[in-house]
């Protein structure tokens, strides 16, 4: 018997960074977010030699360790690790797993598509079926971020965790004592429909630190940096609007939020955007994008733009100008799933 599992990645329209510690500890946070038909994957099934083997099937990592309760955490599959270790000891008493693990993404790390809490949740999500546990979604998220955040000491918000386990359109609100609510949108289906047939997305392919892009921007909160402290209320509200636009079917006052929201991101750090990435924007500007951002901290990653349907040519030829690959996208309303399989 093995176990499989998956869970949708991400593209992060509005609010974006205001799930981080400390701003939403102090003024709550809000983002809009929304999952697409890019997923991570993995497989549990039990190890023919009484060991615990963890593979990374897409970047050709592998981990192999003696039957343990605990396994090391600084390792090329911390993530792994981390999952592991803490089913074992909140879940299975103590007692060692002899288990394969192997994972996959259909996005690269550092995509800016939440991929690497993508691949805690869907781990979790994995374990769970595994061993029959009985966690809901919001059970699911909490420790997939507990995992990242507390365990493994890695910086970063809380909507990526929500989002792969809840999927779909989702308004989240972030407050003190690690409380998230997740309000899912009942947007018209036509609305889905011209959203997806105006979205064009583009890995920049640029390597981007979105540790360094998130300790800037929690030290300017801490500082009390006045524009970036302002920024970062703007993008709060920002996702409200989006919200509001989104439930009226309203495209373009959308794109003009999205827009905003890139103009505030860019005032959190100075880290946020760079002479690559502004250099790809303008040309989808030139294309006739009515406007675009980043998805996740900045850097790099993915990019993403929203153009009229009868333009989404000429953005993509000017995109693959500038050497990235336009794709479409699709939005899915599943989160992290597993299954048996005999």
């Amino acid at each position: 018997m093995l176990i499989r599992a998956r869970a949708p990645l991400r593209l992060g329209f509005a609010g974006g960074g205001t799930d981080v510690v400390p701003f939403c500890d102090l003024f709550g946070g809000a983002v809009l977010n929304a999952t697409i038909d890019l997923y991570a994957y993995c497989t549990i099934e039990p190890a023919p030699d009484d060991k615990i083997h963890f593979v990374a099937a897409d970047v050709g990592e592998t981990a192999v360790y003696d039957l343990s309760a605990s396994v090391p955490v600084d390792g090329v599959l911390a993530l792994h690790s981390g999952v592991y270790n803490r089913v074992v000891a909140q879940f299975n008493d103590g007692k060692p797993l002899a288990v394969t693990l192997t994972t996959s993404t259909d996005a690269p790390p550092g995509s800016g598509l939440g991929s690497s809490s993508t691949l805690v949740v869907v781990m979790v999500q994995a374990f769970s079926e595994f061993l029959s546990l009985p966690l809901g979604e919001y059970d699911t998220a909490s420790l997939a971020w507990q995992i990242e955040r507390c365990d493994l000491g890695l910086s970063g918000g809380r909507q990526d965790q929500y989002a792969a386990a809840f999927g779909g359109f989702n308004f989240m609100e972030f407050s003190g004592d690690e409380r998230t609510i997740v309000n899912p949108l009942r947007i018209h289906r036509n609305t889905v429909y011209e959203l997806e047939a105006s979205l064009v997305i583009c890995n920049t392919g640029m390597p981007r630190d979105s540790d360094a892009i998130i300790h800037a921007q929690s030290s300017n909160v801490k500082q009390g940096n006045e524009e970036s402290l302002a920024a970062t209320h703007k993008l709060k509200q920002e996702a409200v609007l989006m919200k509001e636009a989104l439930l009226r079917g309203q495209i373009r006052r959308f794109a003009e939020v999205l827009e905003q929201g890139w103009l505030s991101k860019k005032k959190t750090a100075r880290e946020v955007t760079n002479e690559n990435l502004e250099r790809i924007y303008q040309s989808a500007m030139a294309g006739g994008a009515y406007s675009g951002k980043v998805s996740g901290a900045g850097g790099g990653g993915f990019m993403m733009f929203v153009v009229d349907p009868v333009r989404r040519p000429d953005v993509f030829r000017l995109l693959r100008c500038q050497q990235v690959q336009p794709m479409a996208v699709q939005f899915t309303d599943q989160g992290a799933i597993a299954w048996r399989q005999r």
